[in-house]
């Protein structure tokens, strides 16, 4: 490696530098707060687990995504943490074991071993909450409700809109059709690619009931604002009443988060399958007209817990912290700098611990050294008393 190219960080690798790095730790501080407020306990798990652990109920998406290594001191396969939500799965399962409901919160760095979308880095900062112990659609709106105001606080201005879909309703249609594993992957493809000609002739070539194959040709169209929801209801009225259940859980879900978000403008879409390998239920995300990608996402997962042998209900939401502070209208302030001489003068040292104790930023100079005052400020010595001038 030349030396000029030992300074390069990987491909898609990112670090932040002031003000911006303050700005991001200030958001932070200031999310989780807003996380604690709602009951949410923070908590901090490992970079680095057994790759078993990182990757146990979320399917091959999340294997492919996680950086792998090998232990030094015991010989196993570690893995550097592509996603949180399944080392916060473990922690419910086996280390709070609480009965009732749980409400965990946190923040760390992920490593990606490829992009998750274009432009996206490597190394996101993600923060989340999850909430466990809870199967009804109250928490489903809690979180929900938590992720809209987390962008609020976040300072995203610009106009929002959540995506809202169902995966069960998938899943009902798939096993009342009876196809294949192999025959479901490529439907779910063509769907994920809205790839609606080759749908058709795929449905084409399908021995099965002329309902069926309407319900399976009407689903990539199902997709718009809430009237999507009612000509879901008519298309399967005959269907699986799990199709249906995953309709109506949808109507309530939008009726109860319209009611605190009025000017949330909702989309629908049945035939979004994100995360299909570990959502169970509803899946959803937040949009702005600025960014390409979704800023924020989430769902249910209540098998998640399962092959850490305690299966509980489970919804949540994770966004990225640099994401949202690129977004933010708010500009990262330079905090004043009371600039203080050199020296061991005692009065001066202690009035130094009392302006920093008062939140104030003081640098004192060193001996040698020219310390330009850019905003003026100092401390100087006036009648034997250290005092601030110019803040």
């Amino acid at each position: 490696m030349a030396l000029a190219d030992r300074w390069l960080l990987p491909e898609g690798v990112k670090e932040i530098l002031p003000p911006e790095a303050s700005q991001i730790e200030a958001m932070r501080r200031r999310l989780l707060d807003l996380f604690d407020s709602w009951g949410y306990e923070l908590v901090l798990p490992p970079l680095v687990e057994h790759l078993d652990a990182l990757l146990t109920g979320v399917g091959g998406e999340l294997d492919l995504n996680t950086f792998k290594l090998t232990d030094q001191l015991s010989g196993h396969t570690l893995g550097i943490r592509a996603d949180i939500t399944p080392q916060v799965a473990r922690i419910d399962a086996h280390r709070m074991r609480n009965e009732g409901p749980s409400r965990l919160c946190y923040c760390g760095s992920v490593m990606h071993a490829r992009s998750t979308q274009p432009l996206a880095p490597r190394n996101p900062l993600q923060i989340g909450a999850e909430l466990y112990g809870h199967a009804g659609v109250d928490s489903d709106v809690e979180v929900i409700t938590l992720m809209i105001t987390t962008l609020q606080s976040a300072g995203v201005s610009q106009e929002l809109s959540l995506d809202l879909g169902h995966v069960g309703i998938f899943r009902a249609l798939m096993q009342d059709a009876g196809l294949s594993e192999a025959q479901q992957y490529e439907y779910q493809s063509m769907l994920q690619r809205k790839a609606l000609p080759e749908i058709d002739k795929f449905l084409n070539e399908l021995d099965v009931d002329a309902r069926l194959l309407d319900r399976l040709s009407e689903l990539p169209r199902l997709h718009g604002g809430v009237e999507v929801l009612a000509r879901a209801k008519e298309l399967f009225a005959d269907a699986p009443q799990a199709v249906l259940q995953g309709v109506e859980y949808l109507e309530t879900l939008s009726s109860r988060i319209a009611k605190r978000f009025p000017a949330l403008d909702q989309y629908f879409d049945l035939s979004e399958l994100r995360g299909y390998n570990y959502h169970t239920g509803v899946v959803f995300a937040a949009y702005t007209p600025v960014y390409g990608q979704a800023i924020a996402k989430g769902g249910r997962y209540d098998d998640i817990g399962r092959d850490f042998g305690r299966a509980r209900p489970a919804t949540g939401f994770s966004a990225d912290l640099k994401t949202l502070a690129d977004l933010t209208a708010a500009v990262a302030q330079k905090a004043a700098v009371v600039a203080a001489p050199a020296g061991e003068n005692a009065a001066l040292l202690e009035k130094i611990d009392e302006l920093r104790a008062q939140g104030v930023r003081v640098v004192q100079a060193l001996s040698g050294v020219d310390q330009a005052v850019e905003n003026g400020a100092e401390l100087v010595l006036v009648d034997g008393e250290w005092v601030v001038k110019g803040l």
